[in-house]
């Protein structure tokens, strides 16, 4: 357990401050190979630059807590006496005046539990710092992205097998959900999003019980499985039964961009750097007012991480950086369509994790 918190001890030191804390989430899970839950119970794992960590945990989690092998003290509390209490332990034990905190997942609660311990505590956000330690992949962590990805797209080679004018956006969500957990997925990387039509048009639209999918329509599939801790988190834009000439224009020119991305990806560029190359795909087509994202977000434990594949975004990308390329064009009242695939960055290029095919497909017909 000691060596695994090794790295977060250094870049405290690094950060010249004099702890680092984890909540439960992927850095926690990651960091002590365990998943816990939190709830409305403060659960909070703090590393110091020197010494020993500490824990503060609910008392009913002692018992999982035990088979970890911590070295370090342990500060529990019950539902029935709060937890401040051992919130004022911690910080006896543990003085500090400096604290770097994941400031995307720690809740405004447990930053107020360590102010009330630690008058003058100061608390700083290293979301970026504590994170950037999750984006250069091991050869396990691509192993199981690709285990994630693989269950994924067979689950979505199933469905559309299945998708027939009439059906609702609701009904083939379901199918989808019940395939990727026949096909082994510890869980969901998100809700996935199944929408057809104008219902398309919206990024993150939601399916509906009440649309009967029609001839020509877009069917858009951003969905993923996750397993062993990692998220799959894939699009796929195919059309039902047929496809006009507009709707065949639009997919053409996301899959241009899509493409071009992978051609401008390797160890060294920029985020900026893609995301510029993508876009100016898209922006040099037909159809350019109908941008509405980036090109795409890190992947892992998380489903959206470091690094953020935008324009303004100068972070090198090293080797072992796994992103979502996910170029698509959004034409309100009308369609939309966006392709999305995961990849790992080389030393010489990419290795694209995702395989579904990309050419486009009418299904349904």
């Amino acid at each position: 357990m000691t060596a695994s918190l090794a790295e977060y001890r250094q870049l405290a030191k690094s950060m010249s401050v004099d702890a680092l804390a984890l909540v439960p989430g992927p850095n926690f899970t990651r960091a002590l190979g365990q998943d816990f839950m939190s709830h409305e119970r403060p659960f909070v794992l703090v590393i110091p630059a020197e010494g020993k960590p500490a824990a503060l945990l609910p008392n009913l989690e002692l018992g999982s807590w035990g088979q970890l092998g911590f070295d370090g003290a342990v500060f529990d509390w019950r539902d029935q006496t709060g937890y401040q209490t051992a919130f004022a332990d911690l910080a006896a034990h543990l003085p500090i005046k400096r604290l770097a905190v994941e400031g995307q997942v720690m809740r405004v609660f447990v930053h107020h539990a360590l102010m009330q311990a630690t008058p003058g505590l100061e608390i700083i956000d290293a979301e970026r710092e504590i994170s950037g330690l999750r984006m250069v992949k091991t050869e396990t962590d691509v192993a199981a992205l690709q285990r994630a990805i693989d269950l994924s797209e067979s689950a979505l080679a199933q469905v559309l097998e299945t998708v027939q004018v009439g059906q609702s956006e609701k009904q083939i969500e379901s199918r989808l959900i019940q395939a990727l957990f026949a096909e082994g997925a510890d869980a969901l990387s998100f809700p996935p999003i199944v929408v057809a039509g104008d219902n398309a048009a919206r990024p993150h639209g939601h399916a509906r019980e009440d649309y009967k999918i029609q001839p020509g329509d877009a069917l858009l599939f951003d969905f993923g499985g996750r397993k062993d801790g990692f998220c799959a988190d894939i699009t796929r834009t195919v059309f039902v039964a047929e496809v006009s000439e507009k709707g065949r224009a639009v997919y053409d020119t996301v899959l241009a961009a899509n493409m071009a991305g992978l051609a401008a990806t390797r160890a060294g560029v920029t985020a900026h750097q893609i995301d510029d190359v993508v876009t100016g795909v898209l922006e040099a087509s037909d159809f350019a007012e109908h941008i509405r994202t980036k090109t795409g977000h890190g992947l892992g434990r998380d489903v959206h991480e470091a690094p953020y594949i935008m324009r303004g975004n100068h972070q090198v990308l090293p080797a072992g950086t796994v992103y979502t390329n996910e170029p698509g064009l959004y034409l309100s009242g009308e369609l939309g369509v966006r392709i999305e695939d995961d990849v790992l960055i080389t030393q010489e290029g990419c290795q694209v994790l995702t395989q579904f095919p990309k050419e486009l497909l009418v299904v349904g017909g």
